[in-house]
């Protein structure tokens, strides 16, 4: 994802009032998993290894929470994400990964070719 996700979270709460850890790992599952669409994968396969490391508190009810999600790299059969979660003081609260199996959707008719800049198609053609 070239732009950072920025959501605030509002009733994803723990007992302490923070940000529960079940959320920023699902949070890592979709955002994993759609870094992996913006290589122009149609189907983003399944999930083979997935975790997350908790370094401060993600925030509070009302609070901003930024993350950011990348492919870390991609092979025929694996790709491999990091997603990195900031609270809204702009410090590392969490950060994750998520390997997934993509080895029986590389090669989808609807898979795409992005620009360099990730903003147009210039292969294959979008669809609903």
């Amino acid at each position: 994802m070239q732009n950072p996700a920025y959501w605030k979270p509002r009733s994803r709460l723990s007992r302490i009032i923070t940000v529960h850890g079940g959320l920023i790992m699902s949070l890592t599952d979709t955002l994993g998993s759609l870094a992996v669409a913006t290589k122009g994968q149609f189907m983003t396969g399944v999930s083979v290894d997935i975790g997350t490391s908790f370094v401060k508190p993600a925030g509070r009810a009302g609070e901003e929470l930024i993350a950011k999600a990348v492919v870390t790299g991609m092979g025929r059969s694996l790709a491999y994400t990091r997603v990195d979660f900031f609270n809204a003081s702009g410090q590392l609260a969490a950060y994750g990964h998520h390997t997934k199996y993509i080895g029986k959707s590389i090669g989808h008719k609807h898979d795409v070719k992005f620009s360099d800049d990730g903003e147009r198609i210039i292969e294959g053609e979008d669809v609903d």
